[in-house]
């Protein structure tokens, strides 16, 4: 079979997890156990350990491809570049560039993130789920910034703790199509898979709660373009993307989402994850960072012409 995204029909609300990714996809109800504790299971794009779990109607559960008995061994590769913004015995911060996948899934195996931080940081293996070793929260592949890596296992679930409570401060900046009329505002709206197209998220009456706010950063007239400081309250997936395309001010450069304009060059969304803050796990201490936009982002604000005050 080939990688399963399914969202949760109301018929399976309240089954245990290992019975229901065993109807699902196929496999057997022990394998399906194993990947559960191997951390290979999702719950709305966030690993799930606890094979007893009761899902609810309306969450994304996604499987990958794995045949019965094989257990994936993920091997460093010190040739994939990783951008050290803050690191400690706790956590490591990273500033990810456009381009580079988070974690494997289906069809990147090798050549991610994690195999990165796994030559620099080889202590990070027994960290979180086999899949995502270290990762609390993923940034999509063509956007860049700012994510937080846990070294130890007390790290990161104090880390998971704070991103389900919302206490993580997670700011993008995106450049969207047209003029955004209103100073700020916020985007409240359910999220889930698309009918239309499964590999694709919108907004859909059974998806999952959802909350995006913004702040207008700068207009330009030619061509009618608005940055936007996008504030995550939830975390769902491709959730500013879809977000804003539904109250009709797509991503400059997200094709995925629209295909129908002028990107200005830009084979990338234009979203870029300029600032985290979290609390630090040992200390307690309030750790704020910053990312400046990259080149190629930078380059399309320069093109524009003629601000809007």
């Amino acid at each position: 079979m080939s990688d399963l995204h399914e969202t949760i029909p109301a018929a399976l609300d309240g089954e245990r997890l290992d019975r229901v990714v065993s109807l699902l996809t196929g496999i057997s109800r022990s394998r399906a156990s194993a990947a559960i504790e191997e951390g290979l299971v999702l719950i709305d794009d966030e690993p799930v350990l606890v094979r007893s779990r009761r899902v609810q109607a309306g969450e994304e559960l996604t499987v990958p491809d794995l045949p019965e008995g094989e257990t994936l061994r993920l091997q460093p590769d010190p040739g994939v570049e990783v951008s050290v913004v803050h690191e400690d015995a706790e956590v490591v911060v990273v500033d990810k560039a456009a381009g580079v996948i988070v974690h494997p899934g289906a069809g990147h195996g090798e050549g991610t993130l994690v195999h990165g931080i796994l030559a620099r940081y080889p202590e990070v293996a027994s960290v979180g789920s086999a899949l995502r070793p270290g990762i609390v929260h993923r940034l999509d592949r063509g956007t860049s910034g700012l994510l937080v890596v846990a070294r130890t296992a007390t790290a990161h679930a104090a880390l998971v703790r704070q991103l389900s409570e919302r206490r993580v401060d997670r700011r993008y900046l995106a450049l969207v199509h047209g003029c955004v009329e209103a100073e700020e505002g916020r985007i409240e709206a359910p999220i889930g898979r698309s009918p239309r197209d499964r590999t694709r998220m919108a907004v859909v009456v059974e998806g999952r709660e959802a909350r995006t706010a913004y702040t207008v950063q700068g207009r330009w007239e030619r061509p009618g373009t608005t940055l936007l400081e996008c504030r995550l309250e939830t975390g769902r997936t491709h959730q500013i993307r879809v977000h804003l395309t539904a109250i009709g001010h797509p991503l400059v450069g997200d094709a995925a989402y629209d295909s129908s304009r002028e990107h200005h060059g830009l084979g990338r969304p234009f979203l870029h994850a300029a600032h985290l803050g979290f609390v630090h796990p040992s200390s307690g201490s309030e750790m704020a960072f910053d990312s400046s936009l990259p080149a190629d982002l930078c380059a399309v604000l320069a093109g524009l012409a003629h601000p809007l005050g």
